[in-house]
């Protein structure tokens, strides 16, 4: 089987290795691919069998062109980069990897909350240039410290991953509620209760987005939203940037509505210079690294692999498109 790896390099920079891959196929790869050139998306896939791509969009224009395509998988958990109707059309197989940064992505939600609570790194910064050592006291400190114990955190999307960032708030003392639009207002999961959203935007202290990207949650930061919030509510998103209207939040942050975001996601990636919460205040900014771990890496290429061995075996997993 002919493997064509389209933008490999995010996954693997250097510190794992593709022999898994290529024990089953003869395994091109690509470091990456344009984006937007589907010429040159063509010519790289245009006699493989299977295509393995993270961010590479593979259009239906692009599937008319490429015939020996039997099957596609995605480095990722989101698959909105594939026509998946259009290959579902073509009897071709999709494929996601649905677990695989569960922990680390939690992790880094609570790493951006507690950055937001203490500005260690800032901290750390003005220590070395000698502010500490000038200083008349013996401690300073520039930005105001806030303790999470007894707040509430509200988690829009309480999947694997808003259900890790629940565990951690709670072992942190916080309270947690929760939204889903797949739950019931009430009901109960790991000592967490399902609250309807305005319910979650009047009560949380902090709100943290782990919800998947629809049309009923592009936006779900908004203006009207923010509005219901308290004043000084903390708003963390490293799940996916559309989820908030940029231009809403960055009002609310220079207003004080909102005291603090903290954002590992942006609407157009890599990040514009014109995005406006580059010139907020009180705004956190990492670049889409929750997931890239050596470990989740790791795990992801071992699911990518077995979703392939699967499929070469006649029993499919993990396909978005059945």
């Amino acid at each position: 089987m002919k493997i064509a790896v389209l933008d490999g390099y995010t996954l693997n920079p250097g510190d794992l290795d593709w022999n898994d891959f290529s024990s089953l196929g003869e395994v091109t790869i690509y470091d990456r691919t344009s984006l937007t050139d589907e010429e040159e998306i063509i010519s790289r896939i245009d006699d493989a069998e299977a295509v393995i791509t993270n961010k590479t969009p593979i259009s239906e224009n692009v599937l008319n062109h490429c015939r020996n395509i039997q099957y596609i998988g995605v480095l990722a958990t989101g698959y909105n980069i594939v026509d998946v109707d259009a290959a579902k059309k073509r009897n071709i197989p999709v494929s996601n990897i649905p677990t695989y940064g569960t922990a680390s992505v939690g992790q880094f939600a609570i790493a951006l909350l507690l950055e937001i609570c203490h500005h260690i790194g800032h901290h750390n910064k003005v220590v070395h240039e000698g502010k500490w050592e000038t200083n008349p006291d013996w401690c300073f400190w520039d930005y105001p410290l806030i303790e999470l114990e007894g707040k509430t955190m509200g988690i829009i999307g309480f999947g694997r991953i808003g259900r890790t960032t629940g565990r951690i708030a709670r072992a942190l003392g916080m309270k947690v509620i929760a939204y889903d639009a797949m739950a019931k207002v009430g009901d109960v999961r790991e000592d967490t209760p399902y609250v309807a959203l305005d319910d979650l935007f009047h009560r949380a202290d902090v709100i943290a987005l782990h919800c998947p990207l629809f049309p009923s949650t592009q936006g779900i930061i908004n203006k009207e939203n923010i509005k219901k919030m308290k004043d000084g509510v903390i708003i963390l998103n490293n799940s996916r940037g559309p989820l908030i209207v940029e231009q809403d939040l960055r009002e609310a942050l220079d207003s004080g509505k909102v005291y603090a975001a903290g954002v590992d996601v942006v609407s157009t990636e890599p990040i514009k210079g014109d995005n406006p919460l580059l010139g907020a205040k009180n705004c956190i900014i990492t670049p889409h690294i929750s997931w890239a771990p050596k470990e989740s890496r790791k795990r992801l290429m071992y699911i990518a692999v077995e979703n392939l061995r699967a499929f070469q075996a006649g029993k499919p997993v993990n396909i978005v498109n059945p």
